[in-house]
């Protein structure tokens, strides 16, 4: 991270015994024999800095995550064709088989974070050391224990509900608990970790990027958006608003890797700016997107494979004068990006991503990228309140936050909408606003229970979608290793 930073090997010898680095290959995370406890400051500041390691890896915000908005519908692969990123063409053609890799990437990815979380949680309360810092990692632990939780549950639906570090005296092979029982324990720790992390502003320099206060009030009302609470979502948008949050004035500067952490940000996850990584290895300090989403050929940025290229239908989905479609995407006749003129050619759809990417002539190494990966804004708290009163039946209040977003985007104020036709409106916006931050799929499966996005996804020729594919399947090979986990339906 770019001031909380662990290596994975630092985390595996202050937690783990008789693992190799690779361990989430051959083991699965939950089964891991824990030995070593922290037991002074140092080790627990330590084993809460590894915790937010797995956000980093490939198999969550370095790759997987926004590679959500190709089966989202918004992009598609794109790449190098043949079998590159197979499994995610799988996913976006919704014929995915038990044995996909990215299927198994999102199972996995979060496990080791819990159970980093879990260790934090176990051994914090009995320590002395600084009040203050025990009580900051406890609740950066229930941050992101409850974050962990919230990506495997909206993906698989019921999961096991694991809260305590496992060893041989436990049981390694649980059951998957009903996602009721994860949702309760998601609010729960989102509930503690505000009472217990301080504001954003109070943290130094070195500690920039921790979760923080605002940051766990705004995943819970992301929590009870996605369950419908709409009273709570307006409740704690509303929570947000006092607590110094702004809109950046340039929508691009959320992508600048020289306004990181900024008014707008309640968490991303953090990159290092100081290079030197390498970028296939177990650090993951070095960030992905502008690799992969480069425009193939066009030396535009170090990589440049050409992956997440937007579909025409997305395209077409801007409205007129929307200012975010030259800061988020490449297309014929664009602003030059780095003094260098974009072409159509570089894409098999005509369009590139262009919000995430960081220029050659900054950084000449993909080793080197720096950039943040945002996971939740302050215009997504507006878009949440929106949302919430809309679906109150406080339309005409509604529009407040709404047109502040679209302000921003040069967009015209809307009015006098009906309650249809405003949810309508708001979701859209999402779709623009949010574009490549992995939180369409999130919306199509939520709203009208997925029905929404089966909608979206026949409308747009994507047919075979149906409502077993509202949940991803438990991999096989997790099945296979404990024959307690049960399938979803339809797999």
């Amino acid at each position: 991270m770019k001031k909380i930073k662990i290596t994975l090997l630092a985390l595996i010898a202050l937690t783990l015994t008789n693992c190799s680095d690779d361990f989430l290959d051959k083991v699965q995370p939950d089964t891991i024999n824990t030995g070593n406890y922290p037991k002074t400051e140092a080790e627990l500041i330590t084993m809460v800095n590894g915790a937010y390691q797995p956000l980093q890896w490939p198999k969550l915000y370095n790759m997987r995550m926004w590679t959500t908005d190709i089966f989202a519908g918004n992009s598609i692969v794109g790449a190098g064709g043949g079998d590159d990123g197979i499994e995610t063409t799988q996913l976006s053609n919704f014929v995915t088989s038990t044995d996909n890799q990215g299927v198994l990437d999102l199972w996995r990815g979060p496990w080791p974070g819990i159970l980093s979380s879990n260790i934090v949680l176990k051994t914090a309360p009995s320590l002395n050391i600084n009040s203050d810092i025990k009580n900051r990692c406890m609740g950066e632990a229930y941050f992101l224990r409850s974050h962990y939780y919230f990506v495997l549950v909206r993906f698989f639906g019921d999961v096991p509900l694991v809260t305590e570090p496992q060893d041989v005296n436990g049981d390694l092979y649980p059951s998957r608990a009903p996602k009721s029982d994860i949702y309760n324990l998601i609010i729960s720790d989102l509930e503690k970790a505000i009472s217990l992390l301080p504001a954003k502003e109070s943290y130094g320099s070195i500690d920039k990027g921790r979760a923080s206060k605002g940051a766990a009030i705004g995943a819970l009302a992301k929590v009870y958006l996605t369950l419908g609470n709409w009273q709570k979502v307006v409740d704690l948008t509303t929570q947000l608003e006092s607590m110094g949050y702004t809109l950046n004035t340039d929508y691009s500067d959320n992508f600048n890797v020289n306004t990181e952490n900024s008014n707008e940000s309640l968490f991303e996850v953090q990159y290092a700016s100081d290079g030197n990584y390498d970028f296939w290895g177990n650090q993951n300090q070095a960030s992905w997107a502008s690799t992969f989403m480069g425009p193939r050929g066009s030396n535009f940025v170090g990589g440049g494979w050409g992956w997440n290229q937007p579909t025409q239908e997305f395209v077409n989905s801007y409205e007129a004068g929307d200012n975010r479609k030259a800061k988020s995407i490449f297309y014929d006749g664009c602003p030059q990006y780095d003094g260098k003129t974009y072409t159509s050619s570089y894409s098999l759809t005509g369009y590139n991503v262009r919000k995430f990417l960081v220029p050659l002539s900054a950084f000449p190494s993909y080793n080197n990228s720096p950039l943040n990966f945002p996971v939740m804004r302050y215009s997504e708290v507006l878009l949440m309140k929106a949302e919430a009163l809309n679906e109150l039946g406080q339309t005409s209040l509604a529009a407040v936050p709404l047109n502040t977003v679209r302000a921003r985007a040069g967009l015209a104020p809307v009015s006098g909408l009906s309650q249809s036709a405003f949810r309508d409106k708001v979701l859209h916006e999402r779709r623009m606003e949010l574009a490549f931050e992995g939180q369409r799929w999130f919306d199509l499966v939520r709203v009208n229970n997925g029905q929404y996005g089966l909608d979206f996804l026949h409308s747009i020729g994507k047919t075979n979608a149906t409502n077993k594919h509202l949940l991803l399947p438990v991999p096989q090979i997790e099945r296979d290793r404990n024959p307690n986990l049960s399938q979803n339906p339809g797999y």
